[in-house]
């Protein structure tokens, strides 16, 4: 199992999801994608994306002001 980090501080949705469905294509089963974001919308998309492709969304941590973490475990 990898822990992998993308950084999408700083971009508007939604490109943080189409980062995140990029980066998707390399992960396996049990890998973390661990999402920085920073854009209002950031927590609901994600979570909206991952139900919509059956990943589990393990953690939503602030990170001071708008920023939030977010782990995604494929």
């Amino acid at each position: 199992m990898a822990v992998e980090v993308l950084d999408t501080l700083g971009l508007k949705c939604p490109q943080p999801v189409l980062k995140i469905a990029v980066r998707a294509a390399d992960m396996k089963h049990g890998d973390i994608l661990e999402v920085l974001g920073d854009c209002p919308t950031f927590e609901r998309d994600i979570r909206v994306w991952c139900e919509r492709l059956g990943k589990v969304l393990l953690s939503v941590q602030d990170e001071g002001g708008s920023k939030k973490k977010i782990q995604i475990q494929f």
